[in-house]
């Protein structure tokens, strides 16, 4: 597996909620929104109270290649398509007091995510946010914020490792590559491989033992990597340690995305909560 990211330090910031100064209106209550993991394997969507309303490749069938290649949105007129879809059958019309929230991978670059800030701003919600899919796993898994949490997310066409700490992320690498790159007879012992080495790096730039710290407790492990145990278990064998496996690791990005979505107050007017980027120290 080739990999052009997993020798780097990269850290890239997280969501934090900032309440609005003393006496901004605002309407009590759970936030009315969607929440969307959009994947190179499918988009899904999942809307608080509700459960999931999209799922899969099946986001994928009308378009005759892939929008999204590598977690980079690649064709904007069809995530536009898709996303106006998925936010009718799960908004509706009326839009004005709804968030919306879109994960992204922890390493997207700035060109992906402003794009899909702009998508999403285009569907007419009071708010749109774009947050990172280590975050939304950690959430899904009840380990959001409470200490160093190491995220292994094993996607179709990515390979993702990430140290949140106390909820942020300080650390992360990337591999160009996942399961859908690899061929079936070589896929076990090659994902590991590259969940390994970027694990490795991370260990040796780790001044602090945040990334021990982290595997004491267990890496969580997502996407459909997850799924399989022939690779969990040769993961957690070559680590020496139990490995946790997110709840539904298919859907805990979106799940995850949802829950975040769902401790945020309803908005009412421009000025009653926002979410800014907080950067690695």
């Amino acid at each position: 597996m080739r990999s052009s990211r997993d020798g780097r330090r990269r850290g890239r910031p997280v969501l934090r909620q900032r309440v609005a100064h003393a006496g901004a209106a605002h309407r009590p209550g759970p936030v009315t929104g969607l929440a969307i993991d959009l994947g190179s394997s499918g988009a899904r969507a999942w809307v608080p109270g509700r459960g999931l309303v999209a799922g899969g490749p099946a986001g994928w069938e009308d378009h005759a290649s892939r929008p999204v290649r590598r977690g980079r949105i690649v064709d904007e007129a069809s995530c536009a398509g898709l996303l106006g879809r998925v936010a009718d059958t799960a908004l509706g019309d009326y839009r004005q007091d709804s968030v919306i929230v879109l994960s992204r991978p922890v390493l997207a670059g700035r060109e992906h995510r402003t794009l899909a800030g702009e998508l999403l701003a285009a569907l007419g919600a009071s708010r749109a946010v774009v947050l990172n899919s280590a975050g939304a796993v950690a959430a899904s898994a009840g380990l959001l914020g409470s200490g160093p949490v190491l995220v292994v997310d094993m996607g179709a066409e990515l390979t993702e490792v990430a140290l949140l700490v106390d909820g942020r992320v300080v650390d992360a690498r990337q591999t160009d590559a996942g399961l859908s790159d690899l061929e079936p007879r070589t896929l076990q012992a090659e994902l590991v491989r590259s969940v390994l080495d970027m694990i490795t790096s991370m260990c040796r730039a780790d001044q602090h033992g945040a990334v021990r710290g982290a595997l004491r407790r267990g890496p969580v492990l997502t996407g459909g990597g997850a799924l399989r145990s022939d690779v969990t278990d040769l993961i957690a064998g070559r680590l020496g340690v139990p490995v946790r496996i997110a709840p539904d690791p298919s859907t805990a990005v979106v799940r995850g995305a949802a829950m975040i979505l769902d401790l945020l107050p309803a908005p009412a007017g421009t000025a009653a909560v926002s979410l800014r980027p907080v950067r690695p120290r």
